[in-house]
């Protein structure tokens, strides 16, 4: 046991300082000085040369090589399954590129937000250019010949490929249309909220929200970012929101949506922290639990007659008069321009739109000079309106700024795996709509903690919600229950 006793004590650092990067990407997005961009990208390809370099260190290879895996228990073994596959990735790409990928994405992040602010593509072109570039190389030296999107993406959800994706996707995106057309054709138009909500208002409902969904604050705190996030893992685990004193939909369904990254951290068996178990199998699975708390659960009639009572204590007439009027602005379909704001039916289209463009950007079939007219003229034709501003449009999701591509097709998984979890849910909690109805989640991410959260990355992502369903994830579910959500909605 020398050899995996040395590994594990080599990777616990190693995460350890990966957490430390972590919180330095947090305090960019929070709290950091404007003036510090250039400084904070240094620091940031700085720690991430050393994080390569002990991702790619030669005494991995030898202590894998040594290690009796016949044993292991079944948590050793799975640990092996992480160190193996990182390292063969890890090796495979230079430090200079891994730490030009940390620089050139720190400083794009801020160059993107004040490009969204102005509503400026220009100023975020070049530098995304740059990092497309990066990635352009980063793929191909991981794809080995093999495609260079599904290399990028097994970093997100390890094993699927991007022809797998399609054809889910292609299976989903009839039905989708159609229950849309139908919709739009039953001559029922919700009306959405109105008033003016105060931000401290808003935060209060936030933190209470996110308190009744089992979000522990002794090691969690929730700040004000431009794009909402989660970071963190075990005992210090950080989510973002942001406030529309407009309206308070967003803030509430965001934070929503990163307690239910934040509960699967802080919800890990303890005995996995700093290692590779302790963290989200994949982004699919992750994604899994931010949407069924936003949606399943905080969307649910029984939850939104609870909160319509609240909203009212807080802030008075929101142009709801009664729970149902709340029920249907909270789930009101409409063709936006905000992927986060999307409702559940549009919501998987405008993650097919951008799987698309960026497939296309990391193969060459697009560059990003053309990014901007393509998004547009693809927009038009999926949801029938003409973008009206670039921080509507291209310029309103941080992922490619940061270098994700590959994340965006995991959010469709995480609503498919949703699906699944939440008729499994169902059958196990027969109490749900009543808890729910007082405002009392707990029972449900209870049971997410206790049959999906506590495993981490033990299993792997298909067997993880597996295990957690007693079936094999598929898209029935989650076309199932919205056909029956928004048929009794609209009438249809």
């Amino acid at each position: 046991m020398g050899a995996f006793d040395d590994l594990m004590a080599f990777q616990r650092e190693t995460e350890a300082l990966a957490q430390v990067m972590g919180r330095l990407g947090w305090d960019q997005e929070t709290v950091m000085p404007r003036g510090a961009a250039q400084q904070r990208a240094d620091e940031m390809g700085a720690l991430e040369s050393v994080l390569h370099a002990r991702r790619t260190d030669l005494r991995i290879g030898d202590w894998l090589a040594a290690v009796d895996e016949g044993a292991l228990d079944q948590a050793g073994r799975a640990q092996l399954r992480h160190i193996r596959r990182s390292f063969a990735r890890a090796t495979k790409l230079p430090d200079r590129l891994s730490a030009e990928i940390a620089r050139v994405t720190s400083r794009a992040q801020g160059i993107w937000a004040e490009a969204r602010a102005a509503d400026d593509v220009a100023h975020f072109l070049p530098i995304l250019t740059e990092v497309v570039r990066l990635k352009r190389e980063e793929a191909a030296a991981l794809a080995e010949g093999g495609d260079p999107y599904d290399a990028l993406l097994d970093d997100y959800e390890p094993g699927a490929t991007a022809q797998g994706i399609a054809a889910i996707f292609d299976r989903m995106r009839p039905r989708l249309v159609e229950l849309r057309e139908r919709i739009m054709g039953s001559g029922r138009s919700p009306a959405a909220l109105s008033g003016h909500f105060p931000t401290e208002g808003q935060m209060v409902l936030a933190r209470e929200v996110a308190t009744r969904f089992g979000y522990d604050w002794r090691h969690g705190r929730l700040d004000h970012s431009v794009h909402p996030f989660t970071s963190g893992s075990g005992t210090d685990v950080r989510i973002t929101t942001r406030v529309d004193e407009g309206e308070p939909l967003g803030c509430l369904y965001s934070t929503l949506h990163e307690v239910g990254h934040g509960a699967y951290e802080q919800g890990i068996d303890p005995a996995y922290r700093l290692t590779p178990l302790g963290a989200g199998v994949s982004m699919g699975v992750h994604e899994s639990q931010s949407r069924i708390y936003e949606n399943q659960l905080g969307r649910s009639r029984a939850f939104c007659g609870w909160l319509h009572a609240r909203m009212t204590e807080l802030f008075g007439n929101s142009g709801a008069p009664d729970p149902d009027a709340f029920y249907a602005a909270v789930n009101r379909v409409h063709s936006g321009f905000i992927r986060t704001e999307a409702d559940e039916v549009h919501y998987n289209l405008h993650i097919m739109l951008r799987f698309d463009l960026e497939r296309d950007l990391i193969a060459g079939r697009l560059e990003v000079a053309d990014l901007e007219a393509a998004w547009n003229a693809r927009f038009l034709a999926d949801f029938g309106l003409a973008v009206d501003r670039p921080a509507n449009g291209v310029l309103q999701d941080v992922h490619w700024s940061v270098g994700l591509f590959g994340y965006f097709p995991t959010y469709t998984l995480g609503n498919v795996y949703a699906g699944c979890l939440y008729t499994a849910l169902r059958a196990a909690v027969p109490s749900l709509d009543a808890d729910l109805a007082r405002g009392h989640a707990e029972p449900a991410t209870a049971w997410l903690a206790a049959h999906l959260q506590r495993h981490g990355g033990l299993y792997l992502p298909g067997e993880t919600i597996e295990r957690a369903c007693g079936f094999a994830p598929h898209e029935g579910p989650l076309m199932d229950y919205l056909d029956a959500k928004f048929g009794a909605l609209y009438d249809l």
